[in-house]
């Protein structure tokens, strides 16, 4: 069966009778057929970008607050992404939509669906109606899922354009990079003026990133960031941390959009894809690690290269004086 013929037999109605007719779909078709349904995670990928896949809440009316229902989508795209090694990804759990891309992806850009949104963390509205028990069970779920994303194997960015807050902050804590648009004003792990404390990682997370002290002052106080004291809030005496946000997204463009062109710096013409799934292995464990460890784990990560058929792309285009073709292999 090719691929032309999958494609039709996956994508329902006028979806798959538009791809029939383009190579790629439009991030703008997926959201209009987000407003059909009630799908509320969404797996998109950037037009005429291969290799870069954006994962896109979709809670619009409610600024994607973390319902039990968005955090089992979010899970099943993070795991199908994780487990599936033939770029076939089905999109969400309830439909039976599916996209093949024509490369492996890359990198995964997290963001909202719709324009000046991020995550306002958990929906309290869904909260006050769930018994303790349920409360457990959800953070417990929360974390997991927060793991899988911080432990996959590729570039992950959070685009932040719009309130990151409580389990919000915690989504982008577990990305490799943070970008937040200039006119974002609220960024931070209020929880302690709810009574109780960030359960997701935001404690664990936030003190490895900031240091002991500015951890301790940004959640004790619950106080809410712009987008710029949150770039700067870990400069100070004895700490040279670079803050929540790594970049910002100055206007007209989003921070979607500078996560888009942050990604294409990591895609393949010259950056080997296997190199920088090594390079994040390894340097994730380096806080956990003596240093004489780290340097055997770092050479564990190392040998492995070695041997692939990147290295020797590397090597054959360094001879003749051209860029790679690096295909992850």
């Amino acid at each position: 069966m090719d691929r032309a013929t999958i494609r039709t037999l996956m994508l329902p109605g006028l979806l798959a009778k538009k791809l029939r007719s383009s190579r790629s779909i439009h991030t703008t078709s997926l959201r209009k057929f987000s407003q059909l349904n009630t799908t509320q995670v969404l797996l998109e990928p950037v037009p005429e970008s291969p290799g870069i896949l954006c994962l896109s809440l979709n809670r619009p009316h409610s600024k994607n607050a973390i319902s039990m229902q968005l955090l089992k989508e979010f899970k099943y795209c993070l795991e199908t992404i994780r487990n599936d090694n033939s770029s076939v990804f089905m999109l969400t759990p309830p439909t039976n939509l599916h996209l093949i891309l024509g490369n492996s992806v890359r990198s995964l850009i997290i963001r909202s669906s719709q324009p000046g949104s991020f995550c306002a963390g958990a929906d309290l509205t869904e909260r006050r109606t769930m018994t303790t028990t349920q409360v457990q069970t959800f953070l417990l779920d929360l974390r997991t899922m927060l793991s899988l994303l911080e432990n996959l194997p590729l570039p992950t960015i959070a685009a932040i354009d719009g309130p990151a807050l409580g389990g919000g902050l915690e989504i982008g804590l577990a990305c490799d990079l943070r970008i937040a648009a200039a006119d974002v004003k609220k960024i931070g792990l209020p929880e302690t003026r709810l009574g109780i404390i960030p359960g997701a990682g935001g404690t664990q997370r936030a003190t490895r990133l900031l240091g002991v002290a500015k951890a301790k002052d940004l959640i004790f106080t619950g106080r809410s960031l712009n987008s710029y004291e949150a770039k700067e809030i870990a400069k100070g005496v004895g700490f040279t941390g670079l803050g929540l946000i790594d970049y910002i997204a100055e206007p007209p463009q989003t921070a979607a959009d500078r996560a888009v062109h942050l990604a294409l710096e990591m895609l393949p013409s010259g950056k080997a894809p296997l190199a920088i799934r090594a390079a994040k292995l390894a340097i994730s464990r380096a806080s956990d690690l003596a240093l004489e460890s780290g340097l055997d784990f770092e050479n564990a990560c190392y040998q492995p290269l070695l041997g692939t058929k990147d290295r020797d792309e590397a090597l054959l285009a360094f001879k003749e004086k051209r860029l790679p073709n690096f295909k992850g292999e």
